[in-house]
């Protein structure tokens, strides 16, 4: 066998954005890590790295850093990363033999898988385990020398079918207001972390938010089917799925779920397509690079049982890894709506005692809701993970969220690298004697609201999330409205 019988003639375009734009979305995630990381979960994070791997043990989650972590080590090894991914955007890599672009994505996916097993609930998103099985993939597409592996493009195919219907099945089998055409009713308000046109989707006519959810089910339980089918119907398949991306893009912020699915539905693109032409490889590779691609496709065969099994199963998971190395997931989104917006609203004070004229200064997080008349921003690709967690800390007490407390802490430190993490610090010379979280239900406002009050937000307070704690007393946090949250 020779590479010629494995070549995809008419993917060069597909491998040109596979490769650049999985290579981008890893700068992303690594400059992210950069900026937050060491304060979320460095040697003085909300959950310390070291702490968790003397718990964890090595064998539970395999990361570099179950040998050593440092907050300098990380840096260092998240700068490599970035830097790898950005040769691989400029295509300088690729210029090389076949090994080369592969050593690249599977350094930056060594390197990104150790970040994940170590980085707790502020990594437990599906798309960690996207990227890091994308940029596995991607290690086995070869170079501009050799012509793209059709069994590595239908891989990928794969992967994007298993996003997409794995998707459409969880919410089939979920929420059932994706059964009646109502999730949307909801959906653009209390989503995770809306953006700057959330507002306008939300107050669509109720029709439209029907057609949506109808559009949904039609992009996520039928088009997948197409990336399989012959061309121009799989290219006209990715087609579907960029177009049902780039609304998601345009409606809300997720980090780069919406972004990476984009770029491996290109995986589906055929030249001919694009009207596109490549002269033909001048080399076809060596055997051994053959069976290198071989190996790699009977691997991901094998591995496919798990996710397959899970989206026929009554029981299935949404974003679950099947072995430690994240290869081969199972994905979805959404299986429930949540039908109302409650947001932690932190504050402090700098005032001796505390009483009923107390005033108290609210921090601003950089994308979660806080302030009404502060617009929603654009943040996606990029991950603010600290806003995620509190919209996920909202639903339930503070028990469950241990790295809650300790955020409440650092922020009573003035602690530099946690105060970066926000949009503004009310108190910028020195910090509160005291701080405390409220709970607030918000909704957007209506139309005629907006106009006669420029807010965005309309909130209402429900009771305090926890009580004023201080370094010298931190006696415990409060539940809301009486231990009911």
């Amino acid at each position: 066998m020779s590479l010629h019988d494995l070549a995809a003639d008419n993917s060069w375009a597909a491998r040109l954005v596979l490769q650049r734009g999985i290579a981008a979305v890893y700068v992303i995630a690594f400059l992210s890590g950069l900026a937050q990381f060491p304060a979320l979960l460095g040697e003085r994070g909300l959950l310390p790295v070291p702490r968790f791997v003397r718990i964890a043990g090595r064998r539970r989650s395999p990361s570099i850093f179950c040998w050593h972590y440092s907050d300098r080590f990380f840096r260092l090894l998240a700068a490599a990363g970035a830097l790898i991914g950005v040769t691989v955007v400029a295509g300088l890599p690729q210029l090389g033999p076949p090994w080369l672009p592969a050593v690249g994505f599977l350094v930056m996916w060594a390197i990104y898988l150790s970040i994940v097993n170590v980085g707790q609930i502020f990594y437990a998103f599906g798309w960690e385990s996207l990227l890091l099985e994308a940029g596995f993939f991607a290690a086995f597409l070869g170079s501009d020398s050799t012509a793209p592996p059709w069994p590595v493009i239908y891989c990928f195919r794969w992967l994007v079918f298993r996003l997409e219907f794995g998707a459409g099945m969880i919410k089939m089998r979920g929420d059932p207001c994706w059964r009646d055409f109502t999730c949307l009713y909801y959906h653009h308000e209390t989503q995770p972390m809306p953006g700057p046109f959330s507002w306008y989707f939300h107050r669509l006519p109720k029709i439209l938010h029907r057609v949506e959810v109808a559009a949904n089910h039609f992009a996520q339980l039928i088009v997948p089917f197409g990336l399989f089918a012959p061309q121009p119907a799989a290219s006209i398949a990715a087609a579907v799925v960029i177009v049902t991306q780039l609304w998601l893009v345009a409606s809300g912020n997720f980090a780069w779920l919406n972004w990476l699915t984009i770029v491996l539905a290109f995986s589906a693109v055929d030249d001919g397509f694009l009207h596109l032409r490549h002269a033909p490889a001048s080399s076809l590779g060596p055997v051994w690079w053959v069976g290198v691609v071989c190996a790699f496709t009977a691997l991901v065969v094998v591995l496919s049982y798990w996710p397959t099994r899970n989206l026929v199963s009554r029981h299935q998971l949404m974003n679950a890894p099947f072995n430690r190395f994240h290869l081969v997931n199972a994905y979805g989104a959404f299986g429930s709506i949540t039908r109302y917006r409650d947001e932690i609203v932190v504050e402090g004070t700098d005032a001796d005692r505390i009483d009923a004229s107390t005033s108290w200064l609210e921090y601003e997080f950089k994308g979660k809701p806080g302030t009404p008349i502060r617009r929603p921003r654009q943040y996606a690709p990029y991950h603010l993970r600290l806003d995620w967690l509190m919209w996920f800390a909202a639903m339930s007490s503070p028990e469950r969220h241990p790295w809650f407390v300790a955020f409440l802490v650092r922020l009573l430190e003035g602690d530099p690298a946690t105060l970066r993490l926000l949009a503004r610090n009310p108190f910028p010379d020195r910090p509160p004697r005291y701080v405390r979280a409220l709970l607030y239900r918000y909704r957007f406002t209506t139309w005629r609201e907006r106009r006669r009050t420029g807010a965005w937000w309309s909130r209402e307070l429900l009771g305090t999330y926890t009580l004023p704690l201080a370094l010298y007393g931190l006696g415990g946090t409060a539940h809301a409205r009486g231990g009911d949250r």
